[in-house]
């Protein structure tokens, strides 16, 4: 998953099971998707197929990142439409942010702002203190 990390076993390699837990204290999760037969790029003068694809989802604080791997092959643009992107009914259309209580309460520590705000300036940055400080700081 991640270079130098894992895979070196006894040269100080880290197993999977602890990299997510250390990612997952860290707020970071990450999920791989089971069953993903292909995943195509398409860019305006090629597609890439990546079939046998493995596909890992990584969010951290609301931002997903994915991770693809597998057999790459091009091929010239196809000028036919995929279809509509479907998105999935259960998947709200805006990522939740999980703000945990311990950033809540530094950035109401740091700014003397109430919790109330100080967690409302974090959902508007995206979970990211050092702006929602700046932001709180600036009133």
């Amino acid at each position: 998953m991640f270079p130098g990390l894992g895979g070196l076993s006894g040269r100080g390699g880290m197993s999977p099971r602890k990299m997510k837990g250390m990612l997952k204290s860290m707020g970071i999760d990450i999920e791989e998707l089971e069953g993903v037969k292909e995943v195509l790029i398409r860019m305006p003068e090629k597609d890439i197929v990546i079939s046998n694809a493995q596909v890992a989802i990584m969010d951290a604080h609301g931002v997903r990142s994915f991770q693809i791997s597998g057999d790459v092959s091009e091929r010239a643009a196809s000028s036919d439409s995929v279809g509509p992107v479907v998105q999935d009914e259960a998947a709200p259309a805006e990522p939740v942010l999980d703000i945990p209580d311990s950033d809540i309460e530094l950035v109401a520590a740091q700014t003397g702002a109430k919790a109330e705000d100080a967690k409302a300036a974090l959902i508007e940055a995206k979970g990211d203190l050092a702006v929602a400080i700046m932001k709180l700081s600036s009133k």
